[in-house]
């Protein structure tokens, strides 16, 4: 017993020297994993879909889950086309669920607060592709509706028809579009260049004209540092309101990014509780100021907000 404790109390330290060789810091860093990990349980928020155990597929209040019916298209000024039910409730997706094979990770507390959408009695919206609608078995043994291979979800806060509370929720939780995409204005689905649907990864490189390559988040929208923090050892200086206009980006798994540097990629725990995402231990931001993806309004903003770099370097900023 001892010689394992003794093991397990060594890697522990290993990987906390890891961490602090990496940003320079002794606290307020976490790896996207141990950040999750280091949660109890009943602290994890049913609206990023944490659920715990193989759950069900109930709707809150213990109903039984309600199938979609006549399936619609919505026109969304923000989302284009954006799919709902036949009473014109908002159909989401779940980002950590996946498509090959069609699986749902959304179970126990996450189903209430994301109520399935079950399997059967369901029509293809006017003017879609029927073949994309199918099924997936959940954990439980009920049938959940898949649109393109993406299980299907209600929102609980959304109260009426038409309302889309849940979109960006947690940053895992997207309106559907048609077929199954995340919705976005231009067309169904994220749109990447030529107009081809793409959903992006949580955090990727866009080759700006101007600025050259810049990090974008999975919806697309131009990620910044500020000149005031600090890396060694990470400190921010954006806090109360400045947070209003200049959002964290919330934490991203490693493995979901593409063209990012990897060194010094961890989570920064905030004095103020909140968790970002930071690149080479620098915390980052987007722009309230940006409406659309490819926007880089907040570029030099102040003279001390600047687009990131894949290595985390603040591009264009006065050297």
């Amino acid at each position: 017993m001892n010689t394992w404790r003794n093991a397990s109390l060594a890697v522990s330290a290993a990987a906390v020297l890891a961490m602090t060789t990496a940003c320079g810091q002794e606290q307020g860093a976490t790896t996207p994993g141990q950040a999750v990990a280091a949660q109890p349980a009943g602290q994890q928020q049913p609206a990023d879909g944490y659920g715990s155990g193989a759950g069900s597929s109930a709707a809150p209040g213990g109903a039984a889950a309600k199938t979609a019916g006549q399936l619609a298209v919505l026109e969304s000024k923000k989302l284009g086309e954006v799919l709902t039910d036949s009473e014109g409730f908002t159909l989401y997706r779940f980002e950590k669920d996946t498509v090959t094979p069609p699986k749902s990770n959304c179970n126990g507390d996450c189903a209430k607060a994301w109520p399935v959408v079950a399997a059967g009695d369901v029509t293809a919206a006017p003017g879609t592709d029927a073949s994309l609608i199918g099924e997936v078995t959940r954990a439980d043994g009920s049938k959940q509706l898949t649109i393109g291979g993406w299980p299907m979800y209600r929102y609980a806060k959304d109260t009426k028809p038409g309302d889309i509370n849940g979109q960006g929720v947690g940053g895992t939780w997207y309106a559907s579009a048609p077929d199954g995409k995340k919705a976005a204005a231009g067309g169904a689905g994220a749109a990447g260049e030529g107009g081809k649907p793409a959903d992006l990864a949580g955090l990727s490189v866009r080759k700006d004209p101007k600025l050259g390559e810049i990090v974008v988040d999975k919806n697309g929208m131009t990620v910044y540092r500020f000149m005031r923090d600090s890396a060694w050892p990470m400190k921010t200086a954006c806090t109360g309101s400045c947070l209003e206009k200049w959002p964290v980006v919330a934490p991203v798994d490693k493995n979901d990014t593409e063209g990012i540097l990897k060194k010094g990629f961890v989570t920064f725990d905030r004095p103020d509780g909140i968790k970002q995402q930071t690149i080479d231990c620098w915390p980052i931001y987007t722009y309230s100021g940006d409406s659309k993806p490819g926007d880089i309004n907040g570029q030099g903003v102040g003279g001390t907000w600047y687009a990131v770099s894949p290595q985390g370097k603040p591009v264009g900023a006065p050297k």
